[in-house]
């Protein structure tokens, strides 16, 4: 795996991969492109990235559908004629409004548009570079190491194991992105390119609270091992970040 393009990585779970990918012990990957909006929030990322030359910000933000061409402009020319090997859509947000009657549509447009709307435009605005790198490896087996789309999904956007109810902007903003990876991984697969849908566990994120059992280094550490061990039998799967499948 040369490259790898990650949105959202200011913090959470976008940092936390950066920082597992730079500390691999080997084969880490010669670019990796990590977007974040505020660069006033965002200075981890920036002081990480003058430390490692592998590590590339670029300032985008996934709602600005304008400049989604220009964007892939510039990441073409940072990746120096190579294509995309990677392409993992991990910026999402979550409403605050939990139960039906406190639901508002404002807040269910903003979350769709961000966690399903965005990943599938960025998706189509890199195929050409995501097709680029699959056909340039043409030796290597379906997967990361070829070309390989993932979405950062959530259990929460399991339909089987909805037993709670409630959250009804990220459920089914992550319903929908589960759905879109299906159909991903069915309309590129002639490419060699393969989608999967992760979930990177409750993380003791601002999103997932102090609560929940994993770190962001432990859930960043195993997705980063999964994504490496991906093969043509994990097309269309909906996985945790330890690999373990998921029901839909």
């Amino acid at each position: 795996m040369k490259s790898i393009l990650i949105t959202g990585c200011n913090r959470g779970l976008g940092l936390g991969l950066v920082k597992a990918l730079v500390g691999l012990p080997t084969s880490r990957p010669t670019h990796i492109i990590a977007t974040y909006r505020d660069p006033g929030t965002s200075g981890e990322l920036l002081e990480l990235a003058k430390q490692h030359s592998s590590i590339i910000p670029l300032q985008f933000d996934v709602k600005n559908f304008d400049r989604y061409e220009e964007f892939a402009k510039s990441v073409e020319s940072a990746l120096q004629g190579d294509g995309l090997n990677v392409l993992f859509n991990n910026a999402g947000i979550s409403p605050k409004s939990t139960r039906l009657n406190f639901t508002k549509s404002d807040d269910l447009v903003d979350t769709f548009v961000t966690n399903t709307v965005a990943p599938i435009m960025m998706t189509k605005a890199f195929v050409p570079l995501l097709r680029k790198a699959s056909d340039g490896n043409k030796d290597a087996p379906v997967g990361p190491h070829r070309a390989c789309i993932v979405n950062m999904s959530s259990i929460l956007g399991s339909i089987e194991a909805n037993v709670d109810g409630g959250l009804y902007g990220y459920r089914t903003s992550k319903a929908a992105l589960n759905a879109a990876t299906k159909s991903m991984s069915i309309d590129l697969k002639a490419n060699k390119i393969m989608a999967v849908a992760m979930h990177p566990g409750w993380v003791q994120t601002d999103m997932g609270g102090s609560k929940a059992p994993l770190t962001v280094e432990q859930s960043c550490s195993g997705m980063v091992n999964t994504l490496l061990s991906l093969n043509e039998s994990h097309n269309a799967g909906f996985l945790q970040y330890d690999g373990k499948g998921l029901p839909w």
